[in-house]
């Protein structure tokens, strides 16, 4: 078994990029990426991490999804995934050489890349390498100067989705991340430290207690997204000791 799927994480793009994640590329003969649009200007980023390291991109149209919070939504991610891996096959199955597929952040945390890079390889008879990149989270406690959890205490990584159960289980210490932008409600007295488009020429950053901050998240954020043309946020959210 000679090809090898290369899932490699790059942050939020190129100046995120790990001497590690640079010798993945280096070793990979092309790049598959998703087009979930005509004009999708997350591919302009990938091309950017193609173009630094000499590989091609090739935009595979991305199959439809079922966002309007299906009622069976792991089945619905499932079927998804299924039809993205066989999209992705049918392009390897065509092309000599070992493609690298790019994860946003790192491939380890609330990214399906790695899974979908397995089904592939079982499609295509290859096997899977995987590198490191730089998460989400690790850039916001950066660029807010802070520590993700409390002295001796965990910290919780859960998405938006999920964020009213934990918060009513007694969680108080969360990383929040797949966001739409919309705060949790309940959590006015909470500390919050936000950022959006982490590491790029349009990042945004907030901190403060949620009922005094919420206005200017939301005003931030479209920023972000209007300047980009496109938003990824994530925040932490911490309860009163």
């Amino acid at each position: 078994m000679s090809r090898v799927i290369r899932v490699v994480g790059i942050g939020m793009g190129p100046q995120h990029l790990t001497p590690e994640a640079g010798e993945a590329l280096a070793a990979s003969s092309y790049v598959i990426a998703a087009a979930k649009r005509e004009e999708d200007p997350l591919l302009a980023v990938r091309r950017e991490v193609c173009a630094a390291h000499g590989l091609e991109l090739v935009a595979v149209p991305d199959p439809e999804r079922d966002r309007d919070d299906p009622a069976d939504y792991r089945r619905a991610v499932r079927e998804w995934h299924s039809a993205r891996a066989d999209a992705w096959a049918d392009e390897i199955e065509g092309r000599a050489g070992s493609p690298a597929l790019l994860a946003w952040g790192d491939p380890a945390l609330y990214d399906s890349t790695i899974r979908i890079a397995w089904a592939v390889a079982d499609r295509v008879e290859a096997t899977v390498q995987v590198a490191p990149g730089i998460s989400a989270p690790q850039v916001l406690a950066a660029r807010h100067g802070i520590v993700l959890h409390r002295v001796g205490e965990p910290v919780h990584v859960t998405t938006e989705r999920r964020l009213p159960d934990d918060v009513a289980a007694g969680q108080r210490n969360l990383v929040v991340m797949l966001t739409s932008g919309k705060l949790p409600e309940g959590v006015d007295g909470w500390s919050i430290w936000w950022g959006a488009n982490l590491g790029t020429p349009t990042e945004q950053l907030v901190a403060g207690v949620v009922g005094d901050v919420a206005e200017e998240i939301e005003t931030a954020r479209t920023k972000a997204k209007d300047e980009a043309g496109w938003v990824m946020d994530v925040y932490l959210l911490r309860g009163p000791v």
